[in-house]
């Protein structure tokens, strides 16, 4: 069989890890009635039922399959470490984080003061044989109800102008260089023969290579899922961009990776719509047609369009 043939035969989707966010002692960001891990994990599990009728030939990973953190961990910082190891380790080929927003106000809504009026007050100011009346004006007030109204998806995608720690997670996989993970520090160390040299020139160009080609893969597939969000009628917020504040399992997945966030659980529509089976299979299913488009750009062999680069957001609160 020639060279040719095999690589067609090569499943580009090979391993899929899906990540549903949050977990057990960390809920995630919290609605009115429900909270960002149960959300994640129901849409994350119906995802994977999903991709297992769509994409047979695909392994699906789960970082975690039940309400707790994953590997049962009580860390939330180790527990970061575990997803990024486990799709690392599992050599996947693709990364897909589920979570829900939030825009750091109480969800559904506030009271807020507003003055809508004056009145005139008489007060007595100095002291002694200088003490005398005076007027003076005070605002009149009056409570108000504010609707929390940030609702649309979002997907995030590791930032492009962020270097080093994404070149160092591929090489974990085996893509840059084929080095150990240390997972007590998280950054990439020399192997135990110490026959490889991170910090040679060699090693650099293959890290920065690989930065690239996962750049442009996982800005292709999170402008896909957010295409499909705008055809089902949601409002999208577009593909944006994780700085230095970012989520940090983005950085550390040596694989095209993305974060899909589903809607805002701290606006009252938003929120019964994520967490009705109607708004959940809606939403799986834009993110199994993503990925299948995807998939299908991949094995045409064009690469992905270099789009113009999202510009890095500071990002809306969601507790991750």
């Amino acid at each position: 069989m020639g060279i040719s043939a095999c690589a067609q035969q090569k499943n580009v989707l090979g391993t899929i890890i899906i990540d549903p966010g949050h977990g057990g002692i960390d809920p995630g960001a919290s609605g009115q009635f429900s909270t960002e891990a149960a959300v994640a994990l129901k849409i994350s599990l119906k995802l994977g039922k999903a991709l297992a009728t769509e994409l047979p030939d695909s392994k699906l990973i789960f970082t975690r399959t039940t309400d707790e953190l994953p590997g049962g961990l009580n860390s939330i910082h180790d527990a970061l470490r575990y997803r990024a190891d486990m799709a690392n380790e599992a050599h996947g080929d693709l990364f897909i984080a589920i979570h829900c927003n939030a825009n750091g106000m109480r969800a559904g809504g506030w009271y807020a003061k507003r003055v809508v009026g004056h009145k005139n007050r008489t007060v007595y100011v100095g002291k002694g044989s200088k003490k005398h009346k005076k007027t003076i004006r005070e605002p009149i007030y009056e409570s108000y109800w504010v609707k929390n109204n940030e609702h649309g998806t979002e997907t995030y995608i590791w930032a492009a102008d962020r270097t080093g720690f994404k070149g160092s997670a591929i090489n974990s996989t085996g893509g840059g260089g084929g080095n150990t993970y240390d997972t007590t520090g998280g950054e990439m160390v020399d192997d135990s023969t110490n026959m490889l040299d991170l910090n040679s020139p060699e090693a650099l160009i293959r890290s920065q290579l690989y930065e690239k080609k996962y750049f442009g893969k996982s800005m292709l597939l999170a402008t896909m899922v957010e295409d499909e969000f705008i055809k089902e009628g949601r409002f999208s917020r577009g593909v944006k961009q994780r700085n230095e504040k970012g989520i940090w399992v983005l950085q550390a997945t040596g694989m095209p990776s993305i974060l899909v966030e589903t809607g805002f659980i701290t606006q009252t529509e938003e929120e019964e719509y994520i967490n009705s089976d109607k708004g959940q299979d809606e939403i799986v299913q834009a993110i199994v047609m993503a990925i299948k488009r995807y998939k299908s750009s991949l094995e045409g062999g064009a690469a992905p369009a270099q789009q113009a680069n999202p510009t890095p957001t500071e990002p809306v609160q969601t507790s991750k």
